[in-house]
């Protein structure tokens, strides 16, 4: 269980802040942020990831959806929680289906394979409920989506992940979208390789039980932190199957049954302008 401390002050979250802006800043993982903010306070972690987020939007980018992570109850018991974490999604972390992304885009990249929803409603008013949520929904894809770490090492706890913005990089959609209507989200099945080689295998059903239902977590705990979920977002629901690492050249191929396939390249080498 999550352990009783004193409000985090705001110089800690300050710090924090400072110390995950300078990673993505240099390209260069740092230390984790736990000394400052601790391993589980909930309200630190998102308080940096707010204010990082904030600092993002106002130098010009755009918000395009969130993502949830934490969704494996074995993951959750790993790092001693009892709930998933979500991040910001902004419009330079999206890529189309079979783009080549720079192997440097993303620090520590590992990938994971997942549904995504689009929603064609604001999730703001109302019970937030499973059938409120799926009427929101439009359609699902198949997704790819690439974590990364400013933490070095991935060595990260709870409050590590969610003031990193959720270990959030970027993600690749597939084209095929499809309505609720004709696709069963539990029982979808998810196959990922690299390379040729399946590095997981897993089911709708390893994500809270249902996809949606953490959709309908992440609308909830969006709008208690004042930032509902918006029509045209995008809504990574969380991993199917373990996470892998990729390198340069790798080339990953995601099926989820229902959706499709989702595909990604990743560069051989680092981009010219790193």
């Amino acid at each position: 269980m999550p352990q009783t401390h004193p409000p985090v002050g705001d110089d800690s979250i300050t710090a924090a802040a400072a110390r995950l802006r300078k990673a993505a800043a240099t390209a260069t993982p740092v230390s984790p942020v736990r000394d400052l903010i601790g391993r589980d306070d909930v309200e630190a972690a998102y308080a940096v990831q707010q204010r990082l987020t904030a600092e993002r939007i106002a130098s010009g980018a755009a918000v395009t959806g969130r993502k949830i992570g934490l969704t494996s109850v074995a993951v959750q018991r790993q790092l001693g929680v009892e709930q998933p974490d979500f991040g910001v999604l902004f419009d330079d972390m999206a890529y189309a289906d079979n783009s080549v992304v720079p192997i440097d885009a993303v620090l520590q990249p590992r990938i994971e394979a997942e549904i995504a929803f689009v929603l064609g409603a604001d999730l703001a008013e109302g019970p937030l409920d499973s059938a409120q949520v799926r009427a929101a929904i439009t359609h699902a894809v198949a997704a790819i989506e690439i974590c990364g770490s400013r933490v070095a090492d991935w060595d990260i706890s709870f409050g590590d992940t969610v003031a990193d913005n959720a270990s959030a990089g970027a993600y690749v959609l597939g084209s095929r979208q499809v309505p609720l209507t004709a696709f069963d989200p539990v029982a979808a099945e998810m196959t990922m390789t690299v390379d040729g080689e399946t590095v997981s295998t897993g089911t709708g059903a390893a994500c809270l039980g249902d996809p949606v239902e953490a959709v309908v977590w992440l609308a909830r705990r969006a709008r208690e932190l004042g930032e509902p979920l918006r029509a045209g977002q995008v809504v990574l629901s969380g991993a199917l199957g373990p996470m892998h690492p990729v390198t340069p050249g790798s080339v990953v191929h995601a099926t989820v049954t229902g959706l499709g396939t989702v595909s990604v390249t990743f560069s051989a080498s680092a981009s010219a302008s790193a």
